[in-house]
């Protein structure tokens, strides 16, 4: 029974799998496996898909990229091995590179956490400030104008926060309380993999 409530809950399943990638990250004995980071990272798709047409572009590219790396978790343990593993052949940078798309994800999930802080902090209804502010924090200085401008006009489509909140099976207090734990969650992970990138001088900006 648990499971399948848990199943209705997609901001539970979402905030209980980073939790447990949190712990591997704060412990600092183990490193993020592919795996689990491609599970977790697996359960954010649906969120992009909730906000409508502002975000395909965000959807599709995110859902791409971590069933590559889902792929890649079948012969790579982990996040460190998978940079080296480019670094040694000299593909990091190159489209389609498991470095790369981890990036992407990366960007993905911070979109995210940026847009939970941000409707945690907002009053009213409308997330066309919450998510305006995640995409000019996170996606805009990595996008042409053409992205942009669509980007911008698709805003306007947006759900509401209710309408958000009953796509996800959350009323707004259980909704705070797993929207809070993913940025707590999360945020660590991040840094993370901003370490992994820039003690390697690959940079994070590309």
């Amino acid at each position: 029974m648990a499971e399948n409530s848990a199943n209705a809950k997609p901001l539970r399943r979402i905030s209980e799998a980073f939790k447990e990638i949190e712990a591997i990250v704060n412990s600092q004995s183990s490193d993020v496996d592919v795996a689990s980071f491609s599970r977790a990272s697996s359960l954010v798709s649906p969120l992009f898909g909730c906000l409508g047409i502002a975000f395909k572009f965000a959807e599709m590219d995110y859902v791409a990229k971590v069933n590559d790396l889902a792929g890649a978790s079948k012969s790579i343990q982990t996040l460190q091995s998978l940079i080296e593993k480019d670094i040694q052949a000299n593909t990091v940078r190159k489209a389609g590179s498991h470095t790369r798309n981890l990036l992407r994800v990366k960007r993905g999930l911070d979109m995210v956490r940026v847009l939970f802080e941000q409707i945690l902090v907002t009053e009213g209804n409308s997330l066309k400030d919450p998510a305006s502010k995640a995409y000019a924090q996170v996606f805009a200085p990595h996008h042409g104008w053409a992205i942009r401008k669509a980007v911008a006009a698709g805003m306007y489509a947006l759900p509401t926060k209710q309408q958000l909140l009953s796509k996800l099976n959350e009323d707004d207090s259980s909704a705070r309380i797993e929207m809070q734990n993913y940025v707590t969650a999360s945020a660590p992970l991040i840094q993370y993999i901003d370490k992994l990138f820039l003690s390697r001088e690959l940079g994070i900006d590309w």
